[in-house]
């Protein structure tokens, strides 16, 4: 489980480009739930999993995830907890590092080992049956460096690294954002199968009407560092695309 209380943080506080990027922000994300998050730009979404990620500590507020207080943790300290796939294919992963090493290094995430030891034969072989999942044909080419990939193979073979030891918590920042809509389609599919065949709590950001009335079980919507709507059952399930923007829409025409 995640819960936020009360997150504030504040950009350039004190200058004539002070900015609120969070404001009072309180969340409660139950074991298991998969929660997509909207909003325009500057609405706070990726200021929001920095916060959780451990990019940054909050100005105020208090962070638990699995029970543990992470408000003050560094990024590293709470990397045993949470997986991540950023928007941009080349974030996650070393390029210079190949195929093998990258997912050797991944299945030792939180733990204090050697690469020698995590490339042993049982895991070579535990990796390429992994990567044959994928369908890409990558199992045969887990020699080759990471950075000579597609983008839509570098992104499925990271979304299999941030989720290679179950996460307490998945957070996917417009991880299609970048993507070509044939590869996008390709790591959307993959995400749903990964997300529901481990029940993994996830937290996803996108821009993408369809993407939020298509995926997760509830739908937060930010504007202005606030949640502005948070929908969930029936609430979710009935709305559309054009729904969500007329929400957007409204919202706007109140400020």
């Amino acid at each position: 489980m995640l819960e936020l209380s009360h997150i504030v943080k504040t950009f350039h506080a004190g200058t004539p480009n002070e900015m609120r990027a969070l404001n009072e922000v309180s969340l409660r994300i139950e074991t298991g739930s998969f929660v997509v998050v909207i909003g325009t730009n500057g609405s706070g979404k990726t200021t929001l999993l920095n916060s959780i990620a451990g990019t940054f500590t909050p100005d105020a507020g208090r962070i638990v995830l699995s029970g543990h207080n992470v408000t003050t943790w560094p990024e590293h300290r709470r990397a045993a907890l949470i997986g991540r796939v950023f928007q941009n294919p080349l974030g996650g992963s070393a390029p210079d590092m190949t195929i093998e090493e990258n997912l050797a290094l991944a299945t030792g995430r939180g733990m204090r080992r050697g690469l020698n030891w995590l490339l042993s034969r049982s895991l070579r072989q535990a990796l390429r049956d992994r990567v044959a999942e994928l369908k890409m044909g990558l199992e045969n080419r887990l020699n080759n460096p990471m950075g000579t990939l597609s983008g839509g193979q570098r992104q499925a073979l990271t979304l299999l690294m941030a989720t290679w030891r179950r996460p307490d918590l998945l957070l996917l920042d417009e991880h299609t954002a970048a993507l070509d809509p044939k590869s996008a389609d390709k790591i959307l599919e993959l995400t749903h199968r990964i997300v529901h065949r481990d029940q993994l709590t996830t937290l996803m950001v996108t821009h993408s009407m369809r993407q939020a009335v298509d995926f997760g079980n509830r739908l937060v919507m930010m504007r202005e560092g606030k949640i502005l709507h948070d929908l969930r059952g029936s609430d979710k399930s009935e709305s559309t695309p054009e729904s969500l923007l007329r929400r957007f829409d409204e919202a706007a025409g109140q400020t």
